[in-house]
């Protein structure tokens, strides 16, 4: 215990001393939430405390990933950026759900998908090319991701289709869910072959490069990495308890805060790790990141949902509201079409952050 107290200490010297941020001042924020849910001041204090306590929380299990990264190269580096971003998006999603908040848990895993690909890859695209004509990165790799995502979206559209041209029973609509949901865990672990093992990219240089940034060490970034992991889980628990406020006092659709709110708050670490990778020209594993999280949200997270919540007498589908599905839609073709060539500008992010701006205003509007 003592061993391990003393390898957390060592590991969060490291990370103030080579990665500190003023953000992280906002880990005030959690004993604040604790405080807040302990003392019942109310659903609007523990949704917004918790919120902040989230951001630099996450950044730690950014910074930790990164370390690891620089030794593992961005074909893992991305996975572990993904899945442990992911982590706080399932945590917060098993609760939601366990509380019958369904249009929250829906609305959270279309907004983390827009989030990623939009937002998150967005950002990396303009801050990486902001003082470069342009970055590459492996094609292959990006295609793969892409097809994924591609994948992803049919299968989220399916359900709704059916919906739409066939009276289709709760129960048939249930069964339909589990079975595909079996059928896209399966394919996102193929897809996972493929990444890290049959086509992995080149790794050798990315590693080299971003060995001057790996400020922990394999040790403390583990330390580190779980135990900021447990303290998003934490804050996550609080922040959807404070979800019914936030729906209630501002009036603000289920929707609207699972999509846009949530998900951001959620996708934090994917946030800083890509947007970091991408201005250290490690485009690679930007997009690892940004597109892996984005599939592994709709290829893993959710059937591993509908699983969950089937197990808990809690039953999610896979039948989304026809506008979220459209959305995706739009996302997912508009990334392909901007990640064919192998290469990205500052302008291309732009465009990417344009499509969610325009999207974020129209789910504000829908009841």
């Amino acid at each position: 215990m003592r061993s391990a107290d003393r390898g957390l200490t060592s590991a969060l010297r490291r990370y103030l001393a080579g990665a500190g941020s003023p953000l992280d001042i906002l880990l005030l924020a959690a004993p604040v939430a604790v405080l807040a849910e302990l003392w019942h001041w109310g659903p609007l204090p523990l949704f917004f405390t918790s919120c902040l306590a989230i951001v630099p929380l996450a950044r730690l299990i950014g910074v930790a990933t990164e370390s690891l990264a620089a030794r593992l190269g961005p074909g893992i580096g991305g996975f572990l950026n993904a899945t442990f971003g992911n982590a706080t998006e399932l945590i917060i999603a098993i609760v939601a759900l366990r509380a019958g908040l369904d249009a929250v848990v829906k609305a959270s895993l279309i907004g983390s998908i827009l989030g990623n690909v939009l937002v998150v890859l967005g950002l990396a695209f303009l801050v990486g090319g902001a003082r470069r004509r342009f970055q590459s990165f492996d094609r292959t790799a990006a295609r793969a991701a892409g097809a994924q995502l591609a994948v992803a979206a049919g299968a989220l559209l399916i359900p709704a289709v059916l919906d739409a041209t066939a009276p289709i029973p709760s129960a048939a609509m249930e069964a339909l869910s589990i079975a595909a949901a079996l059928v896209l865990l399966l394919g996102y672990g193929a897809g996972l072959l493929f990444t890290l093992r049959t086509h992995a990219p080149p790794t050798v240089a990315e590693q080299e490069a971003a060995q001057h940034q790996d400020v922990l060490g394999t040790g403390g970034a583990v330390i580190l990495l779980v135990a900021a992991t447990v303290a998003v889980a934490l804050m996550s628990e609080v922040l959807v308890e404070g979800v019914k406020g936030v729906t209630v006092d501002l009036g603000w659709t289920p929707m609207f805060v699972g999509v846009i709110l949530v998900a951001l708050i959620g996708n934090a670490a994917e946030h800083a790790s890509a947007v970091t990778a991408a201005k250290d020209d490690q485009m690679d594993l930007s997009l690892a990141i940004a597109l892996g999280s984005g599939a592994q949200i709709a290829l893993f997270v959710a059937p591993l949902l509908v699983l969950l919540g089937f197990g808990m007498g809690r039953p999610m589908n896979l039948l989304f509201d026809g506008f979220e599905v459209a959305a995706v839609a739009i996302a997912i073709g508009l990334v392909n079409l901007i990640i064919h060539d192998g290469e990205s500008t500052w302008l291309e992010g732009i465009q990417l952050l344009v499509v969610y701006a325009v999207l974020a205003a129209a789910f504000f509007l829908h009841p």
